[in-house]
């Protein structure tokens, strides 16, 4: 069995991709008042926003449970909107030893469609995949869109 894995889930909205891009590299600070039942909080921990090798710390609730996490930006992409968060600390990393999540808008004509992408290593073939955080993703882009408009 394999440690590793990948895991996608894609989301069609009606908010102009750059905006949404936008958020999440600029202003993720307002996630929480946009999506309040899953994210509570968002932080610049190191660096500045928008920028890469920022920080963030994140209070969210999964599965449940309220969780933690350490962000830090890996990687942006403007021309693509897209934006490579790399997981350096949290709850997360309790089961799995390295997670990373790209988040990109694409456009083609009128629609938008945001996709989210896990790529991560698990820390024992017991561990189960991500499945439960791709539908909190989706569930979250829903949130955002629907608050954002």
């Amino acid at each position: 069995m394999t440690l590793s894995g990948k895991r996608v889930a894609q989301v069609e909205i009606k908010t102009k991709g750059d905006v949404f891009h936008n958020l999440w590299k600029a202003n993720p600070h307002h996630i929480p008042n946009l999506s309040p039942a899953l994210v509570q909080n968002c932080q610049t921990h190191e660096g500045e926003l928008g920028t890469v090798g920022s920080v963030l710390h994140w209070n969210y609730f999964h599965d449940g449970k309220d969780c933690v996490a350490k962000t830090k930006i890996h990687a942006i992409d403007e021309e693509k909107k897209s934006i490579n968060f790399q997981l350096v600390d949290g709850d997360f990393l309790k089961l799995y030893k390295s997670f990373y999540v790209n988040l990109h808008v694409d456009t083609k004509g009128s629609k938008h469609v945001v996709t989210w992408t896990v790529e991560y290593e698990k820390l024992s073939p017991n561990v189960l995949d991500p499945d439960t955080l791709m539908e909190f993703y989706k569930r979250l882009t829903k949130d955002i869109e629907t608050n954002h408009l």
